[in-house]
């Protein structure tokens, strides 16, 4: 399997460091408010990695942290008069809800950065000892990037061009513009933690390079996260991890692109972002899945009504093969038959190349065509077409409720089944007495209301327009 190394700038091979092990750290939430669309890209994105791989027969330690403490979430409790506390733990659990929501798998540990500050002291402590942090005279304790000689190898910027002004905000308590913070000295009001250098809090970037290396050691395969964290956070990263371990940090270094709309990125400071479960009532979780994996995980998201009403359709055609058929079960892709490997194959092909997964997607629709084509004059080859239709659909996620459910509910349908059988029921008559302009009005009333009607040797069955 080969996954493109944002440090390499290449496709490497995936190598496990521990063989059949694989070890993954992804940055998450912030949790200070509900999660947007772009966070929905971050939890799908390596909720398919870890899904993917162990389908591969891989064991996956999938990490991924909360960010409880920050300047964030201390101003939004202010402003609601509210707990720290009870603001993050609200937060936290609308999280999970719309994971749920999504068939975002839960990761294997989920580390708070407020249970994991005595981590962090420890490593700020070992990185003074080493000459690669100081405390200035203003209490905080900031990291020494030029003490780095690797700085800039993730983002590939140089220290001349960071010195030119990018990205760096002017502190007259550090003794070099592009020193960041790794310990805040304590504020009136604000939670503060007793450390060697006095009571503060610790700054966003140390929070997780502590918690991967409690969870993972020094050393690991995978980290993760959206594109945006490329630099400051993980560039951070690796320079207070290597500098306090010694050790080269993270083999693989992935990065999902940006959510788009209007040419922009969408996010929270730019004011133009949809919350999760805004969308969910409109088009459920698996429509939302679908339209995230439709695109590579590199590539720009653009967010549209229209490319989720596309994704929508696209599901719906899946889910139509697999309707009326009892698809053979599989539970690996060893079990496979040999008459279905060149579609299996092309399959493991798109995915093993960088997680292609609108190569994938482009094969489930080539099954789904087989199921069609085989319903009729061969019903057991078309159980094994859905079966495998429905196996790699489970390893990307969708494709998990009952295909008639889906096509006659789903999300923000209210509709009347009896009302509508009873007027399929009324067409039929309305046919077999040869009023075919009945017929038809009763089939545009229907679809008028959204329903479409599709006739078959076996009669006629309904779906969601």
């Amino acid at each position: 399997m080969q996954i493109y190394n944002t440090l390499t700038r290449r496709k490497d091979p995936l190598t496990p460091i521990e063989p059949n092990h694989v070890r993954m750290y992804v940055c998450g939430m912030t949790v200070y408010d509900f999660c947007h669309f772009g966070h929905a890209r971050v939890m799908i994105t390596f909720d398919l990695v870890a899904r993917y791989l162990r389908a591969r027969g891989l064991k996956v330690t999938y990490v991924r942290n909360i960010t409880d403490i920050d300047d964030k979430i201390i101003r939004r409790a202010a402003e609601n008069q509210e707990s720290i506390e009870a603001l993050t733990q609200r937060f936290i659990d609308a999280m999970h809800e719309d994971e749920r929501a999504l068939n975002v798998q839960a990761p294997n540990l989920e580390p708070r950065a407020t249970l994991h500050v005595p981590n962090m002291i420890e490593m700020i402590a070992t990185l003074i000892d080493k000459g690669h942090a100081y405390a200035a005279a203003n209490g905080d304790i900031y990291y020494a990037v030029r003490s780095f000689a690797d700085y800039g190898k993730l983002s590939g910027k140089s220290l001349d061009d960071l010195e030119a002004g990018a990205r760096v905000e002017l502190d007259e308590a550090k003794r070099d513009p592009l020193d960041f913070v790794l310990w805040k000295a304590a504020k009136p009001g604000e939670p503060a933690w007793d450390s060697p250098w006095g009571a503060g809090r610790p700054g966003w970037h140390i929070e997780c390079s502590a918690m991967s290396i409690d969870a993972l050691g020094a050393h690991f395969d995978i980290h993760g996260g959206g594109m945006d964290l490329q630099f400051p956070h993980h560039e951070n990263e690796i320079a207070q991890s290597e500098g306090a371990t010694g050790c080269h940090f993270a083999n693989i270094w992935m990065h999902n692109g940006f959510v788009r709309i209007n040419e922009e990125k969408m996010s929270k400071s730019l004011g133009n972002f949809f919350s999760i479960r805004e969308l969910l009532p409109r088009y459920g979780g698996e429509v939302i899945r679908f339209f995230v994996l439709s695109s590579h995980y590199r590539s720009p998201l653009h967010y549209s009504e229209e490319n989720l009403e596309i994704a929508k359709n696209g599901l719906t055609r899946l889910y139509t093969a697999l309707r009326d058929v009892e698809p053979a079960i599989y539970v690996s892709l060893e079990e496979i038959p040999a008459g279905l490997s060149a579609w299996r194959e092309r399959f493991i092909a798109a995915m093993d190349d960088d997680l292609n997964t609108p190569e994938a997607l482009a094969v489930l629709f080539d099954l789904a065509h087989e199921v069609h084509r085989a319903r009729a004059s061969d019903p057991a080859r078309a159980a094994r077409f859905a079966g495998l239709l429905k196996y790699a659909g489970d390893m990307l996620g969708f494709l998990q409720e009952d295909p008639l459910a889906f096509l006659q509910g789903g999300a923000g349908a209210v509709l009347d089944a009896d009302r509508i059988e009873d007027m399929i029921a009324q067409r039929a008559a309305a046919k077999k007495n040869r009023d075919y302009a009945e017929a038809d009005r009763i089939r545009a009333q229907l679809l008028e209301e959204g329903i479409v009607l599709e006739d078959s040797a076996q009669g006629t069955s309904w779906r969601r327009g």
